[in-house]
Formats: structure tokens, C-alpha cells, sequence
């Protein structure tokens, strides 16, 4: 079902410089994509010359004051709590501290960066091009303060940039550990109203109206989708899909059979009838017990004990290279956190048709150590992967996310792994520039709150000869109730593709600063601009 909308007002994008997207009303529908009438069809492949591209940036604005929250309301947890703090930022966030699913809906921005090629100087943002209200074009939020939120990917034909949210409105409590409708945990302590998670799509398309859809999921209840790429054109077929990450349950006890079901890497076709997802990956252990049952991997593989249902493929960074869907693992205290591959019996990319044989594997030489053995300060088992990134077939960068406090990590920042015959070894990590653990201001934020970096969050990239320009959003820790709602940054940093040791000059580098009452989310670049909006001379 398409459904063609007016475009309010408050939907058009505020223009920086030159118009290149422009938003419209897109009512998301159970079971329907609604799109601007007579848009022009997304292009396959790049644009213009190759030697300037578009970096895309999602954000996130708190939009919340004090009257959305009353000191002693009480808050959708079934243990009975009440607010401590109003709903004025960043205090507001003290509220996690009594509800740990605490989190409130905001809008969801993408903007776009033109960016100029300097040869061996890498790639440059020149300015801010545009931005799209998100959220106001489709119905569809993030969460605040949920920090795994928002990747952004570029799809396989170079047409359309994916991400995911909830079906929701801004200015809503405790939506993100909320169940989904077609999944209803009855141990969740979150009792909002359930809400579907959704992908939204952005068509590339020339023009200043871009196709702006949204496809409602059942999956991921109890927890969030974490992104999602448009794999178009699967294994040589006309077929196209949506390959999620996500996690799912947070109820007590054993996890009902369907939540499990609806974790890890899912699929669903674009613009599907149902809300109902396909999960990938080979079933592990049996339903109904409280330990072991898993969709793709379990650590039981590596001969450890077996882990809490639902918990070893907590998934939450992935890409495609060369046709091969890659997946990370960074955080909670089950699993390995770690570099996964996602491997059809017959290789390829996984369809719904063959998720029941597909494997979940760690690559060779990549950690292997359970997560609830790290230790911190310890080089060896501290590791946070996040947003992965492949420069070419030897060569992958992994964002890893530092621990949640300010003890040293010497994996935190932007990790560099090779590939020495079969097995990945890491050659170095970048932290200059990052200034880790050191506590930043920012203005009009609360001196006593002051967030620091501790590594990073999702990542992009792109190669020009022996130069690797790599963007990355970055990571925080600070005393507030919910360091995810922490001002963070994007930041470039420049690799040499053939180095095996650290280069003296590789440094990160500011693209957009903390801003108050704004998170940065995810980066995808796009290697061409535009025909319509050339380079800039």
C-alpha cells in the first residue's frame, strides 16, 4: 500500500546552503510505505566524478521541558517508581537512576555534509548542505538517550540510506525497552504501551523531493533495532531486503520462545504487509530454558558454559562487503564481544529462506574471550566493538566504544586489523586527538556533568589511493543518570592504507563539536555528489 501525503510546514528542512533534501508527511502505516506521489525513482550507483562525495549524519535534539516530566509522576516501570527530576535537560536523565528503562522519544535528523577529496590529505567536509526532520517526514523517533541507536547505512546499489526508530511521537516516556505488539513479554518491566520498531528508507534519488518510507517491525521487543541496510538486488536476484541488528528482551526468568525469536539479525522485505521478521542464523540449544537457546551464535561453540537465552548474538554494528554480511557485539555481560561473519550455507548474503542454516562465527583472530571475563585496564580482554568498516579485503577498522567509565583502554578509539593469510591481527589502534577520559564543556551544560570521550560509536569511510578518510561518532561517560544523552561529537581522522604501524601523524580532527541537547548518531558517506550540486570549485 502507498499512501501520498500533504507536507506540513513543520516538515521541510531548514536550508543551509543549496536544497538536497526536503522532507515530506509520511503517515507509517501497519502494513503500508507512504511516499510523495510521482517521485522520482532512486538511482542505482554513484554520482558526479568520484572525487567529492556527501558524508550523512544522524542526529538527534531533545525537545522535551520541564512540564513533560512532574517531579513524583509515576513512570512506566511495573516495579512501581516515580520521577526524581522534571523533564528540563539534561537533568531529566536523573531519572534513570530509579528506572532503568528510563528514556524519552526525540526527533530523528539526517544531514548531509559536502565534502571536497584532497588526494593524499584524505576527505574533507566543506559545510553543512541540509537537513531532514526524520521523524516529521515519517512518523518514526529514536530514543534520546539509547546511544546504539540511529547507525545510518548506505544501501548495496548506492540508492538509499536506511536506519531504524519507533513507530512513535516525540515527548514519549519509556519507549525503547517497551514490548512490540507482536511480541509481548508479560516479565517486562517496561510497561509502556508496546510499539513497533520501523526502518526508515531515504531514497537518493536526483530531485529536491526525496522518497521517504518506513516499514513497521515486530522485532527487537523489549530492547531497540539498532540499524538496518537495504540489500538490494540479494545474490544476483531482483529480490531486496532489510538486514537488521538488534536485541531483544528484558523481561526475568526464561525468555518466552518468541522473544528469542526476534534478537540478533533479522530480515523482513521493504514496505512488507506484516510486521513479522525472519531470524537468522542456526537454532542453538532448545526454547523454553532459561540458558543456551540461541539464533546464530553461542558461546557454547567455544566450549564455554552456556549463556542466557537471547543474549550471545546482542548484535548492534554491521556492514556488507563483497557481498558478505558482517555483524559486531559490544556491550552487555553475555556473549564475546567481538567481529562476527554471517555465512549462508551457500554463501552470500542471508535470505529469509535460508536463515536456518546460516552461521554466526567470530573472524579468525578476533577476540574470542566472554565478555563477562573483560577486565579493565586489561589489554588483552577489554574490548567494545561498535561500527565496522572494511577498506578493502585485508583491511577492516573497528570503532570500539571504551568502557563505561574513565579507566584507560588501550582497544578504545579506532582500531586497525589486518588480514595475514586466514587470520585478522591487529596492527594498531588511533586515540590521538581523542583525548580520552579527559572531561570536556560544553555550553550551558553543568559543569559537575561535564562529559568525556571514551572511544567511539559508528563509522564510515572511504579510500582514495593510499589515503583512508575515516569519520566516527564518538563515545562518552559523565555523572549524568544516562551518560547516552552525553553531547558528543563526529569526528575525521586520516589512515595510510599500507601502513602496518602507527603513523606519527594520524590524529582525529573535530567535524561537528557537542552541542547542548544534541546527540550524534550514525555517519554513511556517499563517494559522489549529485549531478545538481557539484563540487565546490
Amino acid at each position: 500500500m502507498t499512501v501520498s501525503c500533504h507536507v506540513p510546514n513543520d516538515a521541510r528542512p531548514v536550508r543551509t546552503r543549496r536544497v538536497l533534501l526536503q522532507s515530506s508527511c509520511l503517515a507509517v502505516a501497519l502494513g503500508g510505505l507512504c511516499a510523495i506521489a510521482g517521485a522520482a525513482p532512486a538511482r542505482a550507483g554513484g554520482w558526479g566524478d568520484g572525487a567529492s562525495g556527501l558524508l550523512y549524519v544522524t542526529s538527534s535534539t531533545y525537545v522535551g521541558n520541564a512540564s513533560t516530566i512532574t517531579v513524583g509522576q509515576a513512570l512506566p516501570n511495573s516495579t512501581g517508581v516515580n520521577a526524581i527530576a522534571d523533564g528540563a535537560y539534561p537533568g531529566v536523565f536523573a531519572n534513570d537512576t530509579v528506572d532503568g528503562n528510563f528514556g524519552i522519544t526525540s526527533p530523528i535528523i539526517l544531514t548531509s555534509y559536502q565534502t571536497l577529496s584532497l588526494g593524499d590529505k584524505g576527505v574533507f567536509p566543506a559545510f553543512p548542505l541540509d537537513s531532514l526532520d526524520v521523524t516529521a517526514a515519517s512518523g518514526v523517533a529514536t530514543s534520546f538517550s539509547s546511544k546504539s541507536e540511529l547507525a545510518v547505512h548506505l544501501s548495496t546499489d548506492s540508492s538509499a540510506l536506511t536506519l531504524m526508530g519507533y513507530v512513535a511521537k516525540t515527548n514519549q516516556i519509556d519507549v525503547s525497552d517497551s514490548n512490540t505488539p507482536a511480541n509481548v513479554d508479560p516479565t517486562n518491566t517496561d510497561i509502556a504501551t508496546p510499539t513497533y520498531r520501523a526502518v526508515v528508507q531515504i531514497d537518493l534519488a536526483p530531485g529536491p523531493h526525496p522518497r521517504v518510507t518506513a516499514t513497521p517491525v515486530g522485532s527487537y521487543s523489549g530492547d531497540n533495532g539498532r540499524g538496518a541496510i537495504l540489500a538490494s538486488k540479494v545474490n544476483g536476484t531482483n529480490q531486496n531486503e532489510y538486514l537488521m541488528v538488534g536485541n531483544g528482551g528484558n523481561g526475568s526468568g526464561i525468555p518466552p520462545t518468541d522473544i528469542v525469536n526476534d534478537t540478533g539479525v533479522q530480515v523482513i522485505t521493504p514496505a512488507s504487509s506484516s510486521p513479522v521478521s525472519t531470524v537468522i542464523g542456526v537454532q542453538q540449544g532448545t526454547p523454553g530454558v532459561k540458558t543456551g537457546f540461541q539464533y546464530g551464535f553461542s558461546v557454547t561453540e567455544l566450549g564455554d558454559p552456556a549463556d542466557k537465552s537471547g543474549k550471545d548474538d546482542n548484535f548492534r554494528g554491521e556492514t556488507i562487503f563483497d557481498n558478505t554480511l558482517y555483524v559486531t557485539k559490544g556491550s552487555g555481560g553475555n556473549g564475546v564481544n567481538t567481529v562476527y561473519k554471517v555465512t549462508p550455507a551457500a554463501g552470500g548474503l542471508p535470505l529469509a529462506s535460508t536463515g536456518a542454516t546460516t552461521t554466526i562465527s567470530i573472524l579468525p583472530g578476533l577476540p574470542t574471550g566472554l565478555a563477562a571475563n573483560l577486565a579493565d585496564g586489561d589489554a588483552a580482554t577489554e574490548f567494545y566493538p561498535f561500527g565496522i568498516w572494511f577498506a578493502n579485503a585485508t583491511t577492516l577498522y573497528v570503532a570500539d566504544e571504551g568502557p563505561q567509565d574513565l579507566t584507560s583502554d588501550a582497544n578504545a578509539g579506532l582500531q586497525k586489523w589486518i588480514l595475514d593469510g586466514t587470520t585478522w591481527k591487529l596492527a594498531y589502534t588511533i586515540q590521538k586527538g581523542l583525548n580520552l577520559d579527559q572531561p570536556y564543556s560544553v555550553r550551558g551544560y553543568p559543569a559537575a556533568d561535564n562529559p568525556a570521550t571514551t572511544g567511539l560509536r559508528h563509522l564510515t569511510g572511504f579510500v582514495d589511493g593510499n589515503a583512508v578518510t575515516l569519520f566516527a561518532t564518538t563515545s562518552t561517560f559523565s555523572n549524568l543518570g544516562d551518560p547516552g544523552a552525553d553531547p558528543n561529537a563526529v569526528v575525521r581522522v586520516l589512515d595510510t592504507l599500507a601502513a602496518k604501524t602507527l603513523p606519527a601523524d594520524a590524529s582525529f580532527t573535530v567535524v561537528a563539536p557537542p552541542r547542548f541537547g544534541n546527540v550524534y548518531r550514525g555517519v554513511a558517506y556517499v563517494p559522489a555528489a549529485a549531478p545538481e550540486f557539484p563540487p565546490i570549485r
